[in-house]
């Protein structure tokens, strides 16, 4: 469990849970991971910055951008 990991539904980047902000739910690898509005585009845009809190994380890409 990370420093940030709480038992239960919290971020799995910040580890604040459902009392304290918004949780989306995500399935991946068969589990139910929690992620809040804030660190949302870090799953999408940075997902090395995950590494060591979601397992796999080194292996995602981040979105391509087409501005």
């Amino acid at each position: 469990m990370s420093e940030h990991e709480k038992p239960g539904k919290s971020c799995l980047a910040c580890g604040r849970d459902d009392g304290e902000t918004p949780l989306i739910n995500l399935q991946y690898r068969g589990e139910s991971i929690w992620i809040c509005p804030q660190h949302l585009p870090v799953l999408i845009h940075d997902p090395a910055r995950l590494i060591g809190t979601l397992p796999g994380a080194e292996n995602l890409r981040p979105a391509d951008h087409h501005d």
